[in-house]
C-alpha cells in the first residue's frame, strides 16, 4: 500500500511538469509572434515588402493554376478530336491500322538481330501496336521502310561497320553484303552476332568459298558462292574438320598407327633404294664378267666360285656356289618382314581404336542417353577415323613390300642363273678338256 501512493505521486508530479513545460512553450511562442509584429508595426518597409512578396506568390500561383486549367482544357480537346477522327476512319482503316501493325511486328520479329538486312539503323518498320489512330506518316513509314528491305534483298552493298573479329575484339571495317545471303571482308566470311547492327567474324571460312572472296571484294569477278539455306550449308561447311583435325580425332591410337606407318615407309624406301643401287651394279656387272666387282652381290658370287677349288665334284662345286648365293640373300631380303609385319599390325591397331571408340560411345550412351548425338559423335568418330588410318596405312606398306619381294626376287634369279651359267662353263670346259685328254691318251 505504501508502494501504490508513492507511485501515483511520482505519476502526478510528472503531469504536472509536462503541463507547466506547453505552457511554457506556448508562452515563448506567442512572445516571439509579438516581438516579430512588433519589429513589423516599427518597421514599415519590412511589413511592405512581406506582403508584396505575398502577392507575388498569390498571382504565380494563380498564373500556374490557369496554365494547368489550360493544359486540361487542351487535353480534353485533344481526347474529343481523337474519338472523333477514331470515330471517322470506321471498321475499315481500323482494320487497316490492326494489319499493319500485326504486319510490322511479324516482320521485326521474323528479321530482328538476325538478318543481314537490318545493318543499318532505322531499317525495320515502326512498332503500331500502341497507336490508337492511323497516322499518314506512318503508313508512309511502314510502305517506305517495307519498300527498302526489298530492294536490299537483291543489291550488293558496300558498308562500314564494326565487326568483332575472333578474339572478341571490335573495329570498324569496310564489308560487302549480298542481299540477305552473305556479307564478308576480303578475306573471311561474317555473320550476325548478338548486340544491335553486330557482325562477327565467321569462326571458319569454308575453303570453296574463301578462294572468291578477294577477287570478288575487289571487283576482279563476279562469281561468288551462296548459300539459299540462310546459313545451314555454311555451318556445315566450317564445322567440316579439316585433315588434321580428323587426324586428332583418332586419339593415341591413331598416332600410333600413323607412327608405324611412317616407320614403315621409311624403312621400305630405304630398302628399295638399296635395291635399286643394287640392280644398276648388278647389270653393269653383267656387261662385264671379265671385271669382277665386289660391289655387287653377283661380282662376290663369281668370285667365290673362280676361288673355289675347281677338282671338286660337280655336286660340290654347285653346292658351295648355292652357298655363296644364299649369303648374299639376307641383303637382299632384309626390311620386308618387317614392313610385312607393319601391314599386318596396322589394320589391327584400326580395329582396336573402333573397339575403344564404340566403348566411349556407349558409355556416353550409358550417361546421357540418346537424346543428344552430339555426345556421341567423339566416340564413333574415333571408331572410324582409327579404321580409316589403320587401312590408309597398310595399303601403302604392301604395296612397298610387294615391290621390295618382286625386287629382291629379280636380283637373286639374275645372281642364281649366272652362277649356273657359270658353274655350266666350267663343267663344259672341264669335260671338254678331259675328253681331249683321253682321246690323246688313246691316240
Amino acid at each position: 500500500m505504501l508502494v501504490s501512493g508513492f507511485s501515483m505521486a511520482q505519476t502526478s508530479s510528472d503531469t504536472r511538469d509536462n503541463a507547466m513545460s506547453l505552457r511554457e512553450a506556448r508562452e515563448a511562442a506567442e512572445a516571439r509572434d509579438q516581438q516579430r509584429l512588433r519589429g513589423f508595426l516599427d518597421n514599415q518597409q519590412a511589413l511592405s515588402t512581406a506582403l508584396e512578396q505575398a502577392r507575388a506568390a498569390h498571382e504565380e500561383a494563380e498564373q500556374a493554376n490557369a496554365a494547368l486549367q489550360a493544359q486540361q482544357e487542351e487535353q480534353a480537346s485533344q481526347a474529343s478530336e481523337l474519338n472523333e477522327r477514331q470515330a471517322e476512319q470506321g471498321e475499315a482503316l481500323s482494320g487497316l491500322l490492326s494489319n499493319l501493325a500485326r504486319h510490322s511486328s511479324e516482320i521485326r520479329n521474323a528479321l530482328g538481330e538476325e538478318s543481314l538486312l537490318t545493318l543499318e539503323e532505322g531499317s525495320l518498320p515502326p512498332r503500331l501496336d500502341e497507336v490508337e489512330v492511323l497516322e499518314r506518316h506512318q503508313l508512309e513509314r511502314v510502305v517506305d521502310s517495307l519498300a527498302a528491305l526489298t530492294a536490299r534483298t537483291g543489291r550488293a552493298a558496300r558498308l562500314s561497320l564494326p565487326v568483332a573479329n575472333a578474339e572478341g575484339e571490335v573495329s570498324s571495317r569496310d564489308i560487302v553484303r549480298l542481299g540477305d545471303f552473305a556479307a564478308f571482308t576480303e578475306t573471311e566470311l561474317l555473320q550476325r552476332s548478338e548486340g544491335e547492327n553486330g557482325l562477327a567474324v565467321l569462326p571458319q571460312t569454308p575453303a570453296p568459298i574463301g578462294t572468291h572472296l578477294s577477287s570478288y571484294y575487289q571487283g576482279e569477278s563476279r562469281v561468288f558462292a551462296v548459300d539459299p539455306t540462310q546459313g545451314s550449308v555454311l555451318d556445315a561447311l566450317s564445322q567440316q574438320p579439316s585433315l588434321w583435325e580428323r587426324f586428332q580425332q583418332g586419339g593415341y591410337v591413331g598416332y600410333v598407327v600413323v607412327a608405324l606407318g611412317v616407320v614403315g615407309l621409311i624403312i621400305g624406301l630405304a630398302q628399295y633404294f638399296y635395291l635399286l643401287l643394287t640392280s644398276r651394279r648388278v647389270n653393269r656387272q653383267r656387261s662385264s664378267l671379265n671385271q669382277l666387282q665386289a660391289n655387287n652381290p653377283l661380282g662376290r658370287v663369281l668370285l667365290r666360285f673362280e676361288g673355289m677349288d675347281k677338282h671338286q665334284t660337280p655336286e660340290a662345286l654347285e653346292a658351295r656356289l648355292d652357298e655363296a648365293v644364299l649369303a648374299e640373300l639376307p641383303r637382299l631380303e632384309r626390311s620386308q618382314p618387317m614392313v610385312k609385319l607393319l601391314a599386318a599390325i596396322a589394320p589391327l591397331l584400326g580395329l582396336l581404336g573402333t573397339v575403344t571408340g564404340m566403348i566411349v560411345t556407349f558409355q556416353a550412351i550409358t550417361v546421357f542417353g540418346t537424346g543428344d548425338p552430339q555426345l556421341m559423335a567423339g566416340g564413333i568418330s574415333q571408331a572410324l577415323v582409327t579404321t580409316v588410318l589403320g587401312l590408309i596405312t597398310a595399303v601403302p606398306l604392301l604395296f612397298v613390300q610387294t615391290a621390295l619381294s618382286s625386287r629382291s626376287r629379280y636380283l637373286t634369279h639374275v645372281i642364281e642363273g649366272q652362277a649356273s651359267a657359270a658353274l655350266a662353263d666350267h663343267l663344259e670346259t672341264h669335260t671338254s678338256t678331259n675328253m681331249s685328254a683321253h682321246t690323246s691318251t688313246v691316240t
